[in-house]
């Protein structure tokens, strides 16, 4: 199991965003396909406090539930990319 978890929904570009980079930096991560209906995203909410996705959980670093896609992208980048280069 990866430390890394993406709750995302399919379609979403924000999520599309952050699989983006997660491919590119080569890291394995577990996906958490989330409903698409908010009232029913019961998981994301309990881990990130909301209902809107992407949200990345690191376990590894202490990141509990970090939300908005640029965010998600600017923390792998700084976190994780050195050390694919």
């Amino acid at each position: 199991m990866s430390d890394l978890v993406l709750y995302e929904l399919d379609g979403c570009p924000y999520c599309a965003k952050v699989i983006d980079k997660l491919n590119e930096l080569g890291l394995e991560y577990e996906s958490v396909k989330v409903p698409s209906a908010h009232s029913e995203r019961t998981e994301v909410e309990t881990v990130s406090g909301q209902t809107g996705v992407p949200v990345l959980v690191d376990e590894a670093n202490g990141v509990e539930g970090m939300s908005e896609s640029g965010d998600i992208v600017e923390y792998l980048e700084e976190t994780y990319g050195n050390a694919a280069k």
